[in-house]
């Protein structure tokens, strides 16, 4: 039978209730021992790297879990399932895929209601990722497997606070769906980002939280001027501009940029939910200008996974060319 190690860092597929609110109590090991069906699937061994929430997660925890992972590896293990709160699931699948090259599938899940909870997603998810983990047609690469289905972890986003099909891959799709007797690929599940990763130790799992780069996040909308940009300049190593559209900014924000860039790397995103950043337009915060001034795009990149590579990057003491020719 396949080995599958459980790295557990807590998030509402851990928590209990309590007075002051939940929280995560439960170790891995109760997970798996509240799901018996997935010893059918895997010889399940666990190990506990955090308890916090999914809104408590820092880059600390998930290189702890990234060292979890591949020593489970090199102890033989067929796959790698992380359980973690659903808020930064996506950051961590991303984070693990760029930055944790092993030769297993590496699946992160949790739920969006708690085991005690009525119609709990905890054990299907559960299932569901130890299922994929012992799939070999998952490997290499980071996925995150939720509600039935398995998205790229380059592609998955929380779309929904509470909905138990939060994780969609929006303008993509799954790259595979579950039922109860057979798995049916829709797309290509092999690693997404291999020619764009970062180096083995990016994720080092001796720094310190506060050891890793700064790395704000600026919003263009409606009104916005240059000010917070000019403000958040000060001790950043890099910043995200989340623009509109393809890639665009207010007028001021982009007369900001054109400073910010001369400092530290500048990469810009969309807050729109799908497809890529282009440089099209003219005028002050217009692509075109805006690459004239020297950012790097993310692409179809969420703005939140261009913050993790950018953290990431940085952390890891690359140049700023190199990083931001990850990006491309």
């Amino acid at each position: 039978m396949p080995t599958v190690h459980v790295v557990g860092c807590g998030g509402t597929i851990a928590s209990e209730p309590a007075a002051d609110g939940a929280a995560p109590a439960k170790a891995g090991e109760e997970l798996v021992d509240a799901v018996p069906s997935v010893s059918e699937h895997a010889d399940l061994r666990v190990t506990d790297v955090g308890s916090r929430p999914g809104f408590g997660m820092d880059f600390a925890v998930v290189a702890a879990a990234a060292d979890a992972v591949c020593d489970a590896v090199d102890d033989g293990a067929d796959g790698v399932v992380v359980t973690q709160g659903t808020d930064t699931i996506a950051d961590t699948a991303y984070a693990l895929d760029i930055a944790c090259d092993v030769p297993v599938p590496v699946l992160v899940t949790g739920s969006q209601r708690r085991f005690d909870e009525p119609g709990s997603d905890a054990p299907a998810n559960l299932l569901t990722a130890v299922r994929a983990a012992v799939d070999d047609r998952f490997a290499p690469g980071a996925h995150v497997a939720f509600d039935d289905e398995l998205h790229a972890a380059r592609d998955a986003v929380k779309t929904h606070t509470n909905a138990l099909d939060t994780f969609q891959s929006p303008g993509k799709g799954p790259v595979a769906t579950f039922t109860r007797a057979t798995t049916r690929l829709h797309r290509d599940p092999a690693r997404a980002t291999s020619e764009t990763s970062l180096p083995d130790g990016t994720l080092d799992p001796g720094r310190d939280a506060a050891d890793y780069a700064d790395v704000p996040v600026v919003h263009s909308g409606t009104g916005v001027d240059g000010s917070f940009l000019e403000r958040v300049l000060d001790g950043a190593d890099g910043v995200v501009v989340e623009g509109t559209g393809l890639g665009n900014t207010t007028g001021p924000l982009g007369e900001a940029v054109a400073d910010a860039v001369e400092a530290v790397p500048v990469v810009v995103s969309s807050r729109c939910h799908a497809g890529p950043t282009e440089a099209v337009y003219g005028t002050a915060g217009g692509g075109v200008t805006l690459r004239d001034h020297g950012v790097a795009y993310a692409g179809d990149l969420s703005t939140a996974k261009a913050r993790v590579k950018l953290v990431l990057g940085l952390t890891a003491g690359l140049s700023r060319e190199t990083v931001e020719a990850t990006f491309e």
